[in-house]
């Protein structure tokens, strides 16, 4: 996997969204409250996420945290979660689920803080929160 350096773009997040409409909020409010961010829909059906392909992903490379919201019920995305699972524990991870993918996936979740709604302004700025508090720990 190449080489990616979290040290640059301070605060900067990924949001991984199947959902077009879903982002709009998120990343405005994110935006609005110092936090760039690049999205990602994940990969088309007929292609390999990059990550997973072990050619590294420059937007997860350079993320600070991580707002995870593609459908735990395709392989290639619980794929790109299971990678998660191994990031350096210093970089904050919200996924968002179903009801019944929380039952399904249980073990998968298991690292992560996982809200079962659409993320509420107070929710994201909390994860804001603890994106700069990482940020700030990490120097």
């Amino acid at each position: 996997m190449g080489h990616f350096d979290r040290r640059t773009d301070k605060g900067k997040v990924l949001l991984d969204t199947a959902s077009p409409e879903d982002e709009a909020f998120d990343v405005s409010f994110l935006e609005r409250n110092g936090h760039p961010v690049d999205v990602c829909h994940g990969p088309d059906p007929d292609a390999l996420c990059p990550l997973l392909g072990g050619h590294g992903c420059e937007m997860f490379g350079s993320a600070h945290g991580i707002m995870f919201q593609l459908d735990l019920d395709q392989p290639q995305h619980r794929a790109i979660l299971e990678q998660y699972r191994h990031l350096d524990a210093d970089i904050p991870i919200r996924v968002v689920v179903g009801p019944s993918q929380l039952k399904r996936y249980r073990e998968l979740l298991s690292p992560f803080e996982v809200l079962v709604h659409d993320p509420s302004a107070a929710d994201l700025d909390g994860f804001a929160a603890e994106v700069e508090a990482a940020d700030r720990f990490a120097r």
